[in-house]
C-alpha cells in the first residue's frame, strides 16, 4: 500500500515537470500577444489623476480574469469534443495577429498624427461623476479587447498542447492564464507607477540636484517611450506569432523558405499574411461603403 502512495506521488511529480515544461513552451508561444497586451493595458491605465490609476488598473486586472474564466470551460469542452475547431480558431486567430501587426504598421506610415497623451480623465475641468463615467468607459474598453487577447492567449496555449490529455491540457493553459493576467498586470502597475515614483525621487533630492534627483528625471522621461517601445515590440512579436501558427498549422507552409532561419521565416509568412489579409478587408470596407453611399 506504501509502494502504491509512493509511485502516486512519483506519477504527480512528472506530471507537474512536464506541465511545467510545457507552460514555458506555451508562454513562450503566446509571448508575441503578451507584449501587446501589456503595451496595450500600459495605454489604457495612463491618462488618469496618479490616485486613479492603480484603481482602474485592479478593475480591468479584475474584469481580464473574469473574462479567462468564461473563456477556459468552452476552449476545453472544444478540446474535448471538437478538436479540429481548436485548429481553426487558432489559424483565425493567426490571421487576425497578421492583421493587427501589418495594421499598425500601416497606421504608422501612412496614417502617423502627431497627438499629445489623452489626459481628459485628469481634466480638472470635469465634474467627478464626469471623470468617473469617462473612467468607466475606458474600463471597458480596456475589458473587452482583454477578451478579444484572451482568446488568442488561450488558443494558441490550446494549441501547444492539444494531443495531450484533458488534465494536462487544463493545468497547462490554467498556468498560462495566470502568468498572463497576473504578470502582465503586474508590470503594468510598475510603468503607470514610473514617473510617479521618478517624481518622488526628485522631491527627496536636494534642490533638484544629485544621484536621486537625475534617477527620478530619467524615469518621468522614460515612461513614454517604454510605451512606445512596448508597441513596437509588440507589433512586430504578433506577426512572428501569426507566422510561426501558419507554419506549423497549414502543411503547405511547412516547407516554405525552409532554408532560411525560422524566426525570419515565420516574420516573413506572417508578413505576407498579414498584407494580404489588410488589402482584403480594405476592399470589403471600400466595397460596402460605395454602396452604402
Amino acid at each position: 500500500m506504501a509502494s502504491g502512495f509512493f509511485a502516486l506521488l512519483d506519477d504527480i511529480a512528472v506530471l507537474m515537470d512536464d506541465v511545467v515544461a510545457m507552460s514555458k513552451i506555451s508562454t513562450k508561444k503566446t509571448a508575441g500577444i503578451l507584449g501587446d497586451d501589456l503595451a496595450v493595458n500600459a495605454e489604457k491605465a495612463t491618462g488618469f489623476v496618479a490616485s486613479r490609476e492603480l484603481p482602474v488598473l485592479w478593475a480591468i486586472t479584475k474584469g481580464s480574469a473574469l473574462n479567462k474564466l468564461i473563456i477556459l470551460p468552452i476552449a476545453f469542452l472544444l478540446s474535448a469534443f471538437l478538436p479540429i475547431a481548436v485548429t481553426i480558431a487558432l489559424v483565425l486567430g493567426g490571421l487576425y495577429l497578421a492583421y493587427e501587426g501589418v495594421e499598425k504598421i500601416y497606421e504608422f506610415f501612412f496614417h502617423r498624427k502627431e497627438a499629445s497623451p489623452n489626459h481628459v480623465y485628469a481634466d480638472k475641468t470635469l465634474s467627478e461623476e464626469e471623470q468617473r463615467e469617462a473612467e468607466k468607459k475606458k474600463i471597458k474598453s480596456a475589458i473587452f479587447t482583454d477578451f478579444i487577447l484572451s482568446v488568442e492567449i488561450v488558443i494558441i496555449a490550446l494549441g501547444t498542447v492539444l494531443e495531450k490529455p484533458i488534465l494536462f491540457q487544463v493545468l497547462v493553459v490554467s498556468i498560462v492564464c495566470i502568468i498572463a493576467t497576473v504578470g502582465v498586470y503586474g508590470i503594468v502597475a510598475l510603468i503607470v507607477r514610473m514617473d510617479d515614483f521618478g517624481y518622488r525621487l526628485i522631491r527627496l533630492s536636494s534642490n533638484g540636484k544629485g544621484v536621486l534627483a537625475l534617477l527620478g528625471n530619467f524615469l518621468v522621461r522614460a515612461l513614454p517611450l517604454v510605451i512606445k517601445s512596448l508597441a513596437v515590440i509588440g507589433t512586430i512579436a504578433l506577426i512572428l506569432v501569426a507566422g510561426g501558427i501558419f507554419v506549423h498549422n497549414i502543411e503547405y507552409l511547412h516547407h516554405f523558405l525552409e532554408t532560411l532561419p525560422s524566426i525570419l521565416r515565420d516574420f516573413i509568412v506572417g508578413l505576407l499574411v498579414g498584407i494580404v489579409t489588410l488589402i482584403l478587408v480594405k476592399g470589403f470596407k471600400t466595397i460596402f461603403l460605395s454602396k452604402k453611399n
